[in-house]
């Protein structure tokens, strides 16, 4: 199987599970230094650094996600870094020439990822306008178009709801050709909808096999109505837990859940209630999320990453034949585990076949 794997870069403090269990995971530069040349060596393709500005959930430090991502290109020679941003935070012409001037130094190697937005709280905090949830949906979609035509064109012009531009220049475009890689997440309708039209990569929140099975092929169709269904690939999110034994792993998700910071992560499953929850159908991201899921705050636990190596490279294999071009894995202790995931599972993975050929174009 030739599935992609990145890895969610810990540059906001407290770790990827809301709970008090340990995790012997650090939000440092330093840290995370380590962490990437750990993950480079173990064979990760792609890591994602978030976008955090107010503290949330026990997050109460935060690096920023394009000024952490442009660090740890510079320190890495294979790694493709992803910063995400949040379009109503930043203005899309300066970003573009951000991103522009990252790509081009790391020789390709930084790109985006456009966050729509879920935690209210920043928004009205910077005195930024907070929209409706399809609304934000139709903001980002004007995002990414003005980030494609800064970087592809010599001079670009937009007139949109929310953003125009007249007659922009920019150089140097980025290395990566046509454009670094546009990475969009969210489940609902008018983020399948997006990214049909726009985006190159869909993040998704875990789900079992068949829910992102289905996902995936509604997102394909919408994207045939507009010739682009080969364009668009799919990244999912999982929480690892690989040990000696079943008995083991499952061991550690259940401490994981009884230690939990219940105040916390209630606290965050009302400010998600402005992603999901409230968009027109009332589905997508966390909108099916109970208390244990929310404890890992992309579902992460959803896809059943836990258990002995061999049982989660099969499991991988499921996720890939549905038609998941990449992983995206969180940890509790992230340089160790990050490098039994690729030392021990990646290699499980490389030896097994692809069952998507004979699955291509079956929901499941």
């Amino acid at each position: 199987m030739d599935i992609k794997f990145a890895y969610w870069v810990p540059n906001v403090s407290g770790g990827l599970v809301t709970s008090n269990v340990e995790q012997r995971t650090d939000w440092s530069f330093d840290y995370n230094k380590r962490l990437a040349l750990t993950a480079e060596a173990a064979g990760f393709d792609y890591a994602l650094a978030q976008a955090r500005f107010f503290a949330s959930y026990g997050a109460d430090k935060q690096l920023e996600a394009v000024t952490t991502a442009t660090a740890l290109a510079a320190v890495t020679e294979r790694l493709n870094i992803i910063a995400a941003v949040h379009p109503g935070l930043w203005h899309p012409a300066v970003i573009a020439n951000v991103i522009a001037t990252a790509n081009y130094i790391s020789n390709g190697r930084v790109s985006l990822n456009v966050v729509s937005g879920w935690f209210k709280d920043e928004y009205v905090g910077f005195g930024a306008e907070w929209l409706e949830h399809d609304e934000r949906y139709v903001r980002s979609e004007e995002f990414i178009r003005i980030l494609k035509g800064m970087w592809t064109e010599e001079r670009f012009s937009f007139a949109g709801k929310y953003y125009n531009i007249t007659d922009v220049p920019m150089e140097p475009k980025p290395f990566q050709k046509p454009h670094p890689t546009i990475f969009q997440g969210g489940n609902s309708i008018a983020a399948r909808e997006m990214a049909a039209r726009v985006t190159d990569v869909l993040f998704l929140n875990g789900g079992t096999v068949e829910q992102i099975g289905a996902i995936v092929q509604d997102v394909k169709q919408r994207a045939a109505r507009y010739g682009r269904e080969d364009q668009i690939r799919f990244a999912m999110n999982a929480f690892v837990i690989s040990r000696d034994s079943e008995e083991e792993a499952h061991h550690v998700l259940r401490e994981i859940v009884r230690q939990a910071n219940v105040e916390a992560v209630k606290g965050f499953g009302e400010a998600v209630k402005e992603a999901g929850q409230a968009s027109p159908e009332g589905e997508g991201m966390w909108s099916n999320s109970n208390f244990e899921d929310l404890v890992q705050y992309n579902d992460g636990f959803k896809p059943r990453l836990i258990g002995t190596p061999e049982q989660i490279a099969r499991r991988i294999q499921e996720y890939e034949a549905v038609g998941i071009d990449i992983l995206l894995t969180g940890y509790l202790h992230f340089i160790e585990e990050v490098e039994r995931f690729g030392w021990q599972i990646q290699p499980l993975v490389r030896e097994l076949p692809s069952l998507r050929p004979q699955l291509e174009g079956v929901a499941r």
